[in-house]
């Protein structure tokens, strides 16, 4: 099928220098494509710059002709097949199911059971379409199936038809309950991601946490459609669970607000914890509470996040959930040459109370590389502080970043670039074991791991 869309270019300051690199075609077959641009004269104002940039953005835009094999997301089709199927938690005991269909004639419906074929339950929700531009999604459908039991296999299929999926449903929340996480940052789809994802699969996990950039559309949209088929087989099977990244703005200044996309497709369980945001929320599974904050969202003091987080962090029962863990993109401990500082203004406005919170271990994305740190606070090791882990390595189209500053920071332990993910196994209260393993190796393989201590 043959799309012909409208591709919207823009590009963040700090992403000017990156290596251009285009998707390679086993993660997503499409043509090379060249960007035009139009410069002003040196005695031009911003204002008509930017109504002119405006302008050509509306008038002519770049038209973009693709062929893609491996979808059917075209403006012909007549199909209502249920497609980029994947899960989330959505509370306690209950999975979110969200997929894709072409036509609105398609029921929200997912029919569920214990046994392959069977299905002794239904539930219902809704389904939501976006534009961007040109660009105009299929229908996305929610539905909320549950309550379902810890440890069980469920079977499940999407809106009346199609084919059959199934999921383990992780342990429910408990001090004494194992449970483990895969955990992956700036994914993109190239053949390492596809490397990345395979090494997942092989790896087994309960819940995979994504601190953001997932698809890496930058303003083209069916990108965001490639996305999800190419994590269909992982994300249908087992709980993702998503934070946002710079990659996953997409705003057009007047025209398109932030994260439109993001947003429709990618609904995480911000109303179950309180949250009036789908970019900062919070969950529980075994015995870890899970602070999913937003990089891209106003976090400063008396901010709807910041209020948000205090009064979540005062929900938590560390009998219940002794780990507290703690998600954001950009990172606020960063010894690589990339991104330096992007982190910082958020680590002013939280460090101290997710440090008073006693959190555990915090992820983060964004620099293309993989680095860990002691327990530190405010720039100095402390055995009180909270250790972070860089893992923006899961195979974004605009390279590693190899270049790190010398000397290695006190705080630093351990830092490296290669694509890769890590596996976070919390065995029970007091221990916890994290491994990063690289993309090069056989998953079995451990580049780098630390055994993680909670105090009784």
């Amino acid at each position: 099928h043959w799309w012909v869309t409208v591709e919207v270019w823009a590009q963040n300051k700090e992403e000017a220098d990156h290596t251009k690199a285009t998707l390679l075609p086993r993660a997503i077959p499409q043509k090379q494509h060249t960007t035009q641009t139009a410069m002003a004269s040196s005695s031009s104002s911003p204002s008509s710059c930017f109504w002119f940039l405006l302008a050509l953005l509306l008038m002519v835009g770049y038209f973009h002709i693709s062929y893609r094999s491996d979808l059917s997301f075209c403006l012909f089709c007549q199909d209502s097949t249920s497609r980029q199927v994947h899960i989330s938690l959505s509370g306690p005991d209950y999975i979110r199911v969200t997929w894709i269909t072409l036509r609105s004639s398609s029921p929200s419906i997912v029919d569920y059971g214990e046994k392959s074929g069977t299905y002794t339950h239904s539930a219902k929700g809704d389904s939501i379409s976006y534009s961007y531009v040109l660009y105009k999604s299929g229908f996305v459908h929610n539905v909320v199936i549950g309550p379902l039991e810890p440890y069980k296999v469920y079977y499940y299929r999407c809106g009346k038809d199609g084919s059959e999926y199934s999921f383990k449903m992780p342990p429910a929340a408990g001090a004494q309950q194992p449970v483990t996480f895969a955990v992956v940052g700036d994914l993109g789809q190239t053949d390492w991601t596809t490397s990345t994802l395979r090494h997942i699969h092989e790896s087994s996990y309960d819940v995979l946490l994504l601190p953001g950039d997932l698809s890496y559309a930058d303003y083209y949209q069916p990108l965001w459609d490639s996305f999800g088929q190419l994590v269909e087989p992982l994300a249908s099977s087992r709980p993702w669970m998503v934070t946002e990244g710079n990659h996953d703005i997409e705003e057009v200044p007047l025209l398109i607000g932030s994260f439109r996309s993001y947003n429709a497709r990618w609904q995480m369980p911000h109303v179950e914890c309180g949250s009036d945001s789908n970019l900062y929320y919070s969950f529980e599974v075994a015995g870890a509470h899970v602070l999913m904050l937003g990089s891209y969202t106003d976090y400063n003091r008396g901010s709807g996040q910041y209020q948000w987080l205090q009064a979540d962090l005062l929900k938590v029962d560390r009998r219940k959930t002794p780990w507290l863990i703690a998600v954001v993109h950009a990172p606020w401990y960063n010894s690589n040459a990339k991104h330096r500082g992007n982190g910082d203004r958020m680590m002013e406005a939280m460090e101290s109370l997710l440090k008073e919170a006693h959190v555990d271990v915090l992820f983060a994305g964004h620099v293309h590389a993989y680095e860990r740190t002691t327990r530190v606070f405010q720039l100095v090791p402390d055995p009180h502080g909270i250790v972070h882990i860089t893992i923006g390595d899961g195979g974004n189209r605009e390279g590693l970043a190899h270049k790190f500053l010398d000397p290695k920071p006190e705080w630093s332990l351990y830092r490296e670039a290669s694509f890769g993910h890590g596996i976070l196994r919390i065995l029970n209260a007091t221990h916890a074991h994290w491994t990063w393993h690289r993309n090069q190796d056989l998953e079995t393989v451990v580049a780098d791991e630390v055994w993680l201590e909670h105090p009784l």
